[in-house]
This record gives structure tokens, sequence and C-alpha cells, in this order.
């Protein structure tokens, strides 16, 4: 059978870009199974002490963690379009001027929304005085997508998304660069049915079958082209060349 040169050479391409990429899926899919098995195992171990040391994000992100200090209200952020069970709400965030020096900002719960005002923030509880934090400490408090950067964390209390670094800078608060996802109940009224970590395991996996489902299928393709190909040669032949059936 006489495999054409140009033909053949783009289904190998094919075929080679697309179990490459099937390979890639699945070493994301091994990643990401790692990080969910760290993250689980840091979530069980026991809590850290937040201080006013700067702790990097690397070396906390997905530890638990706790804290001890007094909420600073007057600087709270409200994220807006966070649904809780298919109902409108914001996640509170809050500074937490910590007891030893230093501020982490604190990602206190779901608050509905006040839906007959939007701009409307539903009463919640503030604790006075000292209390201690609980959570697992995590890069951001949530991320929305959004269109453009925003408005200003120091002048605008509904916003989209909280940048830690550009809340510092906005407000001059020495904040850790990290936010504690809290998990102990303080008595306001918010909700911390936190979503789990999505990790997207599932969704690699099924990408890798896709492309190498596409190279399977550019392999048959191939060799079915490659079999026509060899037909209409066999009989441009034979009409090429008649058998004489007298002889």
């Amino acid at each position: 059978m006489k495999i054409r040169f140009w033909p053949a050479l783009i289904i190998l391409i094919v075929m080679a870009v697309t179990v490459r990429l099937g390979f890639w899926q699945r070493d994301r899919a091994h990643q990401k199974e790692q990080l969910n098995a760290r993250i689980v195992a840091f979530e069980n171990a026991p809590a850290q002490r937040v201080g006013a040391e700067p702790v990097t994000l690397k070396d906390i992100e997905f530890h638990r963690v706790f804290a001890r200090g007094t909420f600073m209200p007057d600087q709270a952020v409200y994220l807006d379009n966070r649904p809780y069970q298919d109902q409108p709400g914001f996640y509170v965030v809050m500074p937490l001027k910590l007891d030893g020096g230093g501020v982490v900002l604190v990602n206190r719960g779901w608050l509905p929304r006040n839906l007959s005002d939007r701009t409307g923030i539903e009463p919640y509880v503030t604790p006075g005085g000292e209390v201690e934090i609980e959570g697992i400490a995590r890069a951001n408090a949530s991320q929305a997508f959004e269109l453009g950067h925003g408005g200003s964390a120091a002048k605008l209390k509904i916003r989209q998304n909280l940048d830690v670094a550009a809340y510092a800078a906005e407000t001059g608060l020495p904040l850790q660069p990290f936010v504690i996802q809290q998990l102990n109940n303080t008595g306001d009224k918010l909700v911390r049915d936190w979503p789990a970590p999505t990790m997207g395991v599932d969704t690699n996996y099924g990408y890798m079958l896709q492309w190498w489902g596409m190279a399977a299928a550019a392999l048959g393709f191939g060799l079915y082209a490659a079999r026509r190909a060899a037909k209409k040669d066999e009989s441009k032949e034979s009409a090429a060349h008649p058998v004489d059936g007298n002889a």
C-alpha cells in the first residue's frame, strides 16, 4: 500500500500534539491530587498561631490557623455576587487587629443580600473586645469573575474582589499576606458553610480522554483514508492493465 507523504505527516503531527496534550492534562490532574492531599493534611494538623511577625503565603496557605485580636468593623468590605443555596449575598471580610501587633484579614462568613436595597447591608453581629478566630489560611477571600479591576477597597465597601496587597496599600494596614477563612462560631449570624477548594481533577481527566480520543480518531481517519487511496490505486491499475480472460 502506497503511503502519501504530506497527508501522513499531517496525521502524525495531529496525533503527536493531541497525545502530548492528553499527557499534559493527566499531569495537571496528578498535581492537583497531590495538592489536595496536602490541603487535607494541613487542615487536620494542629493550628498555627498568627501573630505580628509576617508569614509568607507559601508557608501558610491552606494551613489551619488561629488568631487573637479585635475586629475593625469600620474597615469591613463586602464581596458581592457570592450566592449561597441560590440566594444572593455577600462575604463579610474584616481586618482583625492582632493582640501582639499587626493585622490579618478575616473572611467572617456569608450574609444574605437585602433584596429591597441592593446597597443595603443586612444586620449582623460583630463581637466587641478581644476574640479568638480559628480558620484556614487562604490566598484571598474567594475570587469571582470581574470586568476591569473593580473599585478601591478603601472607598468602596461593596465590591467584587479584594486583593490583600492592594487593600494594605489603600488602607495603610500592616496586613499579613493571606486571609483567614473563619470556621469557629462567634455568634454573629453569618453562614460559614464554605465550599471545598475546587481542584477540577475530574475536568482534567475528562480533557485527557478527549485529547487521546482525538488522537485515536486521527489514526482511524488516516488508516481509512490510506485504505481508500490504496483501493483507488488498485482500480486505476486494473483499468490500465485489464486481464484478458481468453489468454
